[in-house]
């Protein structure tokens, strides 16, 4: 019982976590991690 319950509150982690990273892409956000990252000058995302 206690193995379902850490999977299911490790999913839910993940799988919030995967939903702001779709949707900081959608608002056109390069960088996710860089607080200016919209309007970021520096090229901190550049590969």
């Amino acid at each position: 019982m206690k193995n379902a319950l850490i999977i299911a509150i490790l999913a839910l982690i993940i799988g919030l976590s995967a939903y702001y990273v779709y949707r900081a892409k959608k608002r056109g956000r390069k960088c996710i991690g860089c607080p200016d990252s919209c309007s970021c000058s520096k090229k901190c995302c550049d590969q």
